[in-house]
């Protein structure tokens, strides 16, 4: 036992399969009881060993496998080892040992072996099949029976509930990206084990049955039915999908012939059609972008219900969640409909980008999610070219800087080495820094090299390696290629090495000085150097110069753009023209001056607004700049204040000054008050889509700080609301901030706004209107009972997270229900992302030192693989805020310059 324990050690503990043995194709054939919430398969998986072994390691993970199913059925045995055909010679050769476990079939000449040993290993989630002898180099059939349980944790092959007549049902999911599969069906469950899929359903006659592939048929017999689907064509295990329950579709094809449909919950057909048409446009834009067509017969996108992430890619049937792809023309927000456009984009995208060429191991994982990112606001603004889209991409780009400079970041390829570890890496970093870097990159090459217009770059890419995997530098290479630049030396220092730069740039005798280090958000300056594309104009957007900084410092002759300017006062100048870098820049005292009257004249784009707010914000954070000097930069918004930046900087200052909170308040309110009277409460005919979207961020920011005239016209409008769900009163554009303001006078002695809201929330089927309701909760005196209510049966386990954004008053008792409740919140969420959203939500926002190592240790006896990069990167956002905290405390200009903002006449 101790021998053969030792040989089972090779394969534990190993972040990659053993590849003598190569999947090739599945057979596999599932059949789910959605009452008994179980399921029972079968699976026929032919593979070619192709090297000495007496073992198959696959992956298996809270399945139970029969023994005496497991069989591995060799190729023709006589081919196989040239063996004498006469039968005599045949069985001299075998021996005897072969014999006793090899169960003949002479007439189909096939060797059937039994394995010696089937041990499931859990911690390793793998299956180790042991047999007496090597097995026969060649191709065989691996046969496998199991069982296993329809969970209720959103992964694997799981349960969804959803209503029908007011009846409480199971549908059955399966959500495999990144690594449950496994939980389905033993398999070969990495990326490069592509193999085709020939899948057959067992089902209630009465369900829709879903799979990648159409149906070729189905049999009745009696209460149930057996469908079958046409054979898929190469693909990852991940993307294999199957969802059996009761669904409305609706349906239309492309100008190719390609069947769409979006299926959704009975009764709600009418919800799906703007995906619809999304999907059918954005399917004919990408054949254009990647020169290669869509290559399955039909393409099914589906809303599930209970979902963790916003949607999943699989081939040919798409899965989403409700928020992410319907559409509720009377209910549904701008911003609803802008989400759905772009989720539907980015999964759409990934047939391509992910399906067609798949990455080669999770290291690898943006290659997937930030072209998908990327490609989605390319889209979006084909199809919507009124909604300037890109102005929003700084979000994206934001989100990754954010979590980029922390020093527990990671760089974008990442290595994995469990399983567990994979599920964190799906992150800003791989989606948005991931997207950032691949925009940067295209502004540096110019859009020939990115798109079709002459067959160039990605289209050569994703031809080359189709139907295949592929690393970072194979796409690196095919950029290079086409385009003759050093794309490898520039873009390895963006995805090899964690972090960005902070670019310093002084002016200088008519040159500008740059100085590069990496932006830490704790103020130290860590190790690292970038190739930088520097972009840059001077007084206009005409006179531009760009170039590549390539050491740690440069200087640059600017006497020609300073002289073209014609201005006789210094003219401005903007670094990293509408923030296509994904890099911070700090200027000098002189150019930071320039910069904030370009911004009060309006000589600056929005994205270069925007992204000269972000950078003095992160620098304030990081104790390099000022909080008086980031609100007097703040107060030349005032025609497009920036409520994510304002939320934050009243919250810390609370945290370091609450005696300056009611005039920091009064500021804000003071810069969003004439956008907001611009914009009025209702939406105004031919209007556009920002200024609907933005409609309900000024109102949502004025109700949170307190503004006494927002407040009223809110209550007066939710009341009427209360009285007629159909009123035009309340516009799904001002729903949040509606409920915002409601929210903001509920307490223990007058708690009638939150108990409406509840109402609101049981009485809508609208996702959308749900979680609206689950993010506006902040009193102390009932977030409690908030608390206790997000995890009860009525609230979806997808959905809590949008309930975890509390007040600073309330941080504290969030935190001790998050300590009280986290062994029935990871027994519910098990390993994924879901439970690490607890953690950033709850700890994250704290801000002294104490509260830092008050959760180091709680978590020190409960450190799972899962949390462990969530936990550190929480922590350290906790340091860098105590240590804000400090700074502000110490500017002794702050007070007066409070005061005087708050009471300044706008």
């Amino acid at each position: 036992m101790a021998e053969q324990n030792q040989s089972y050690s090779q394969f534990r503990g190993q972040p990659r399969l053993p590849k003598f043995a190569i999947p090739k194709r599945y057979d596999l054939k599932l059949k789910p009881d959605l009452a008994a919430c179980k399921f029972a398969g079968a699976v026929q998986i032919s593979v070619d060993v192709v090297s000495d072994t007496k073992f198959l390691v696959l992956n298996a993970a809270e399945l139970s496998v029969s023994s005496n199913s497991v069989t591995f059925a060799s190729a023709n045995k006589i081919s196989l080892h040239r063996l004498d055909r006469n039968l005599e010679s045949i069985l001299t050769v075998w021996s005897p040992k072969v014999m006793l476990l090899a169960s003949m079939d002479l007439r189909s000449d096939k060797l059937v072996l039994e394995p010696v040993r089937v041990d499931l290993f859990e911690e390793d989630e793998i299956l180790v099949l042991e047999f007496k002898e090597s097995l026969p180099i060649g191709v065989g059939v691996l046969s496998l029976g199991f069982e296993g349980t329809l969970n209720d944790r959103m992964k694997g092959f799981y349960r969804s509930t959803y209503e029908h007549n007011g009846e409480k049902k199971n549908m059955a999911v399966t959500q495999f990206e990144p690594a449950d599969a496994r939980r389905c069906f033993p398999c070969w469950d990495e990326p490069a084990c592509k193999a085709t899929f020939k899948i057959t359903l067992e089902v209630p006659s009465d369900l829709l049955a879903l799979s990648n592939m159409p149906i070729t048929e189905e049999k009745q017999n009696g209460n149930l039915k057996t469908v079958y689907y046409q054979e898929s064509p190469i693909m990852s295990t991940y993307l294999v999908a199957v969802v059996v329950g009761l669904f409305d579709y609706v349906e239309d094809n492309t100008p190719d012939g390609i069947n769409v449909k979006v299926y959704c919950q009975v009764g709600k057909a009418s919800q799906g059609k703007f995906a619809l048409e999304v999907a059918v446009k954005t399917l004919g834009l990408y054949k254009e972008y990647f020169a290669v067509p869509y290559s399955l017969p039909k393409l099914d996108m589906i809303a599930i219900p209970d979902f963790a992430a916003g949607a999943m890619e699989n081939y040919g049937l798409v899965t989403y969640r409700e928020t992410a792809l319907l559409y509720d023309e009377k209910h549904s927000a701008a911003a609803n409909k802008q989400r759905v456009a772009t989720v539907v984009a980015h999964e759409l995208a990934h047939q391509w980008f992910g399906n067609l060429v798949t990455m080669e191991w999770w290291t690898h994982l943006w290659l997937n999610e930030g072209f998908a990112t990327w490609v989605s606001y390319l889209a979006a603004d084909s199809l919507f070219p009124e909604w300037k889209i890109w102005t929003q991409f700084l979000d994206e780009c934001t989100e990754g800087l954010r979590l980029d400079g922390l020093a527990e970041s990671h760089p974008i390829e990442v290595d994995i080495n469990h399983a567990s570890e994979i599920d964190e890496i799906f992150d800003a970093i791989s989606y948005r820094k991931g997207a950032s870097v691949i925009r940067m990159l295209q502004s540096y090459l110019g859009p020939g090299s990115f798109q079709v217009d002459d067959l160039t770059g990605l289209a050569s890419y994703v031809k080359k390696y189709a139907c295949s995997n592929a690393k970072t530098e194979d796409l690196w290479s095919a950029l290079e290629e086409e385009s003759g630049e050093p794309v490898n030396k520039l873009m390895n220092s963006w995805t090899k090495q964690v972090g960005y730069p902070v670019v310093s740039v002084k002016l200088k005798d008519q040159r500008l000085e740059f100085d590069q280090s990496r932006f830490l958000f704790t103020g130290s300056h860590g190790d690292g150097q970038w190739v930088v594309p520097i972009t840059l104009c001077c007084g206009s957007y005409d006179a531009s110069k760009s170039f590549l900084l390539q050491n740690k410092s440069e200087t640059l002759d600017v006497k020609d753009l300073l002289s073209a300017s014609g201005s006789s006062d210094r003219p401005w100048i903007k670094v990293n023209v509408e923030q296509t870098g994904f890099y911070r820049v700090k200027y000098d005292e002189d150019l930071s001056a320039g910069l904030r009257n370009a911004i009060e004249r309006k000589y600056l784009s929005t994205c270069d607004r925007n992204g000269i707010l972000d950078d003095y914000y992160s620098l304030s954070m990081s104790c390099e700049q000022s909080m008086t000097s980031l609100l007097a930069l703040m107060s030349a918004y005032r025609e497009e204040p920036e409520y994510i930046v304002a939320s934050k900087v009243a919250k810390i200052v609370a945290d370091s000054s609450p005696e300056l909170v009611g005039d920091v308040k009064l500021f804000f309110i003071n810069l969003f008050q004439n956008s907001a009277e611009r914009l009025g409460w209702d939406p105004k005919p031919g209007e556009s889509h920002l200024d609907s979207m933005l409609r309900g961020e000024l109102l949502t920011a004025l109700a949170s700080f307190g503004h006494k005239a927002t407040l009223e016209e809110a209550n007066k409008r939710f009341r009427i609301f209360l009285e007629d769900r159909n009123s035009p009163v309340l516009h799904p554009d001002l729903r949040r901030a509606v409920y915002v303001a409601v929210m903001q006078g509920v307490n223990k002695s007058n708690r009638s706004g939150y108990d409406s809201l509840l109402k609101i929330y049981r009485e809508t089927d609208l996702s959308q209107e749900k979680t609206r309701i689950l993010g506006t909760c902040q009193d102390p005196e009932i977030i409690q009972e908030f608390l206790d209510f997000l995890l009860s049966s009525e609230v979806r386990s997808q959905d809590v997270v949008f309930g975890l954004s509390v007040s600073s008053e309330s941080r504290e008792i969030a935190w001790n229900w998050l300590k009280a409740k986290w062994d029935h919140l990871t027994k519910t969420y098990g390993a994924g992302f879901l439970i690490t959203r607890f953690i950033s939500a709850i700890v994250s926002p704290f801000s002294s030192y104490e509260k830092a190592a008050e959760a180091e240790e709680f978590f020190s006896s409960r450190m799972k693989p899962y949390i462990a990069r969530t936990l550190k990167q929480s922590i350290e956002r906790v340091h860098i805020n105590a240590a804000w905290v400090k700074s502000i405390r110490n500017d002794k200009n702050l007070p007066h310059a409070v005061k005087e903002l708050a009471y300044r006449k706008y």
